[in-house]
């Protein structure tokens, strides 16, 4: 009973809240508690000549996130395009020009780094998703679920990875639970978190927000490069806020009024 009673204020939300105050572009992500972290093993587990296996996505804790919204895409080359143009900022390296070829335009731009993610979320009066919203977004309502579409092992038809040809257009894959597109493969998204390994040991319950500092930013999503294993909600990794790489892109989330 109680379940179903969850799962009605649930689809309650969905259904009333995101009409009433609908972002354009943006999917409303209902704010509860789902549980956070790996609840799954890896291949890598049962290696006996690794001494400490890296499990930062451990312990799996609950944890409750107010609603917000979440771009349905990764933010693309034809919109960061305009961005360039309205702030007179540099273009990505590998635009030709001041633009992006044609037939990139629908592509997720790449070759951002931290501060130009930022900057263009702060810009259009948005953010970055904490590494805790951009989690529940991929997990939908399934509690524990290893992928964004469930527990089914990944298919081409389901995501782009384990490439060698870089990103490809968004949208082209299955939408999860809340209607977002290329939660898993494409590539990696810049988080607003500073990373640190161990914080799910001591990560408040509530709207946790990441370390107050740290050397690296956390990175959600997996990307067109990464093998299947690596492509589940739970995975983290990180990288220094001034990289610059063709797997990493970036989507803009902001807070429900």
């Amino acid at each position: 009973m109680k379940l179903r009673l969850f799962t009605a204020s649930i689809l309650f939300q969905l259904s009333i809240l995101s009409l009433l105050a609908a972002e354009p572009g943006m999917m409303f992500i209902p704010g509860g508690t789902f549980f956070r972290g790996r609840s799954h093993e890896l291949p890598d587990d049962g290696l006996k000549w690794v001494p400490t296996l890296l499990k930062d996505d451990r312990p799996v804790r609950r944890i409750i996130v107010d609603p917000f919204y979440l771009d349905k895409y990764e933010v693309t080359n034809q919109q960061y395009l305009i961005f360039i143009k309205a702030t007179g900022r540099a273009a990505p390296y590998y635009w030709s020009g001041t633009k992006p070829a044609a037939n990139l335009a629908n592509y997720p731009v790449v070759n951002i780094n931290w501060e130009e993610a930022f900057a263009y979320c702060t810009w259009l009066e948005r953010r970055l998703p904490t590494e805790a919203e951009w989690e529940r977004a991929s997990r939908g309502l399934r509690e524990r679920g290893t992928y964004p579409w469930g527990n089914d092992s990944p298919t081409k038809d389901l995501a782009r990875f384990d490439r060698m040809d870089g990103p490809g257009d968004v949208g082209l894959f299955p939408e999860n639970y809340f209607g977002l597109c290329d939660m898993a493969g494409n590539v990696w998204e810049w988080c607003s978190d500073w990373y640190e390994k161990n914080y799910y040991e001591h990560a408040p319950e509530k709207n946790p927000l990441g370390p107050e500092e740290g050397r690296y930013r956390v990175l959600r999503g997996e990307s067109w490069a990464d093998a299947p294993k690596y492509l589940t909600c739970a995975y983290r990794s990180f990288t220094r806020p001034t990289e610059l790489s063709p797997n990493i892109g970036f989507r803009c989330a902001k807070s429900f009024p």
